[in-house]
Formats: C-alpha cells, sequence, structure tokens
C-alpha cells in the first residue's frame, strides 16, 4: 500500500515547492508528508525553503511600503538615457 507513496527526492522537493504556494494536491502532499518520514535531508530542505519564502515575504512587504517606484520625471529621464544609449 505504502508503494504508491514512494517518491524520488527530487519529486519532494518539487512536491515541497508546489505545496508551499498551495499548488500541491492532496496527493501529493501525502507523498511528501510519507518522504518526510524517513528523509531527514528532504526535511532540512523544506525547513529551509520555508524560512527562505519567510524572509523574502518579508522583504517585499517591506518593499511595499517603502514604495520604491521611479516617479514620472526619473521614468522620462531613465527613457532618454535608454535612448540615447542606442
Amino acid at each position: 500500500m505504502f508503494k504508491f507513496f514512494k517518491i524520488t527526492c527530487d519529486e519532494a522537493t518539487t512536491i515541497c515547492d508546489k505545496s508551499q504556494y498551495g499548488e500541491a494536491s492532496v496527493y501529493e502532499r501525502m507523498q511528501l508528508s510519507w518522504h518526510l518520514l524517513v528523509c531527514k535531508i528532504c526535511i532540512l530542505y523544506s525547513k529551509q525553503n520555508r524560512k527562505i519564502s519567510d524572509i523574502l515575504k518579508l522583504k517585499s512587504d517591506d518593499c511595499k511600503k517603502n514604495n520604491p517606484c521611479f516617479s514620472k520625471k526619473e521614468k522620462e529621464d531613465l527613457k532618454e538615457q535608454l535612448n540615447n544609449f542606442n
């Protein structure tokens, strides 16, 4: 019965990535859970992946608060510089 849940580490990391963004099916999450019970390397990958995503999300939220967009004048100046470059 458990042979249906057996996956490689490559498949586990792919499912881990999909699961993090809510794109993994229930069956894939079950496969991943079973794999994580026996593979310490993939457990570490999963923890590191989650931590990196959390850090990037915090950074993204911080950037949105600071509004790093160019003003219209800055955009026009940049376009002009790019056109002059050619």
